[in-house]
């Protein structure tokens, strides 16, 4: 099965709100919510925002294959990406699969592809519950998301992470801007540094704050005690305009050089080249969430299997173009901004 076949099948499965685009660039969704669509043009940026960065062709070196793995918190993967989180999935994306059986399909097929699923959260308890337990049966290989809850919720939710076995854990802070976060009680959304170091304190595995935008947001994090962030505007559906994530990871990494935080980046990334892209720009690794959502209504295991075997065919070969035969060797040079 090719991706291909698996984007064409996810047309029929998919409910009309995404349309499994042939380039899914964020254009034919926009402002598509509850939906794929991002608030204005956010989402479209983001694509865009990779595109404009070329790659720079160097072929004058050592002929030896390339190694794609990476290893993240005492893990080994086989590749530098990873499922992003998605949760309600049958209002988003289409009653075909609610979010536990998303999880059931997409958790051991990340973990059987080498790299691992970042799964969601959401208001029905069962969701988080859902999601630990597919991570707990796949020995751990995944990283729960969880949202920005009062304390006591939260703790009920790490609760649930130890459970699973998960080896990190995060959270996207940046869904302090939807809706249904708004207005509960106890309240929920935004947290000072002070509550976010208790938070970390509280996981006892390493920590990610996903939705980082800023150098000065991502120095917060590094001043709670978190492990790594996600350089994310929450697929562009939290925030009408703001900048694309391309365009703020390098200030961002050159903000926490030497500091020893992992960053990961996602966002309009939609190919090996991409991923390539982001590697250069100084990014650890990288996520990808509406492309996962198509494979796995698409093709269900196999889905998932064909878009990470695509991914990494790509990767695999713009690092070789470009003369770098490992993670390590990739550097800011073989990219250039326009």
């Amino acid at each position: 099965m090719t991706f291909e076949e698996v984007r064409l099948q996810a047309k029929t499965r998919l409910g009309g709100k995404c349309k499994a685009c042939p380039v899914c660039n964020g254009a034919a969704c926009r402002d598509v919510i509850p939906g794929p669509g991002a608030k204005g043009d956010i989402a479209v940026r983001n694509y865009d925002a990779w595109q404009k960065i070329r790659v720079n062709m160097d072929t004058i070196c050592e002929n030896r294959p390339v190694d794609l793995s990476l290893r993240l918190f005492g893990r080994e993967f086989r590749y530098p990406f990873f499922a992003g989180p998605v949760g309600a999935v049958y209002l988003h994306y289409g009653e075909a699969l609610d979010d536990e059986r998303y999880n059931e399909i997409l958790v051991p097929a990340c973990r059987d592809a080498g790299i691992c699923a970042f799964t969601g959260d959401g208001t029905n308890y069962e969701v988080m519950k859902g999601a630990a337990r597919c991570i707990r049966d796949a020995g751990g290989t995944g990283i729960p998301t969880v949202k920005p809850w009062n304390l006591g919720t939260i703790r009920d939710k790490l609760e649930l992470v130890r459970q699973s076995g998960a080896f990190a854990v995060a959270m996207d802070i940046d869904a302090a801007g939807l809706p249904f976060l708004k207005g509960l009680t106890p309240p929920a959304g935004s947290k000072t540094v002070e509550e976010l170091r208790e938070i970390v304190k509280l996981s006892g595995v390493p920590f990610l704050v996903k939705g980082i935008m800023t150098v000065k947001g991502a120095r917060k994090a590094l001043e709670a005690g978190a492990s790594g962030i996600v350089v994310s505007n929450h697929g562009g559906r939290v925030l009408a305009g703001c900048p694309a994530t391309a365009e703020v990871l390098p200030e961002i990494v050159e903000a926490l050089k030497g500091s020893g935080m992992t960053i990961l980046v996602d966002g309009g990334l939609r190919s090996g080249t991409d991923i390539f892209k982001a590697l250069a720009l100084g990014a650890d690794a990288a996520l990808l969430a509406r492309p996962y959502v198509t494979a796995v209504y698409g093709g269900g295991a196999a889905g998932v299997q064909a878009l990470t075997e695509k991914l990494a065919a790509e990767l695999e070969a713009v690092m070789s173009m470009c003369g770098a035969h490992s993670l390590e060797e990739i550097t800011p040079d073989m990219v250039r901004l326009f």
